[in-house]
């Protein structure tokens, strides 16, 4: 079941505050922008908030999701072969697709709910809290690109 974990633009500082954070402008963007792009890479972030605050360091946004992500108020999704992606969807038991072309990336439901959702055969006397599952093919952009190609 999926869980609203996302905050509307205007509860961005209650949020920062909440996880211990300092409200500040490149953090607001940055939580703001994620809303609205999710799945996106830093370099996008980047992008996408200095169109919004004009000057801001490459640095500065690395800091800011390397804070939310700690404070679990931004989620990193690393899929092999491919950038960083960061998402506002935290805290549920979701999982992704991603394409193997372009990778786009998109969220999956789990089937089982809770997590983690998947047990290991040997835990190795670890405490398991989540699994994280990463489906691999192909978006339809992609399969009609190469369809056509």
């Amino acid at each position: 079941m999926r869980r609203e974990t996302t905050a509307p633009a205007d509860d961005v500082a209650t949020l920062l505050r909440s996880a211990g954070l300092r409200v500040t402008a490149p953090r607001r963007a940055v939580l703001t922008w994620l809303d609205r792009h999710p799945h996106a890479t830093a370099d996008a972030v980047l992008a996408g908030v200095r169109d919004e605050l004009g000057s801001v360091s490459h640095q500065t946004v690395y800091d800011v999701l390397h804070a939310c992500v700690t404070a679990g108020l931004v989620r990193s999704v690393q899929p092999a072969g491919h950038p960083a992606r960061f998402e506002r969807r935290v805290g549920d038991n979701h999982h992704h697709l991603v394409c193997q072309d372009c990778g786009r990336t998109q969220d999956v439901d789990c089937v089982t709910g809770d997590a983690p959702c998947l047990a290991p055969v040997d835990d190795h006397g670890f405490g398991i809290e989540e699994a994280e599952v990463v489906f691999w093919g192909l978006c339809p952009a992609c399969t009609e690109k190469r369809r056509t190609a």
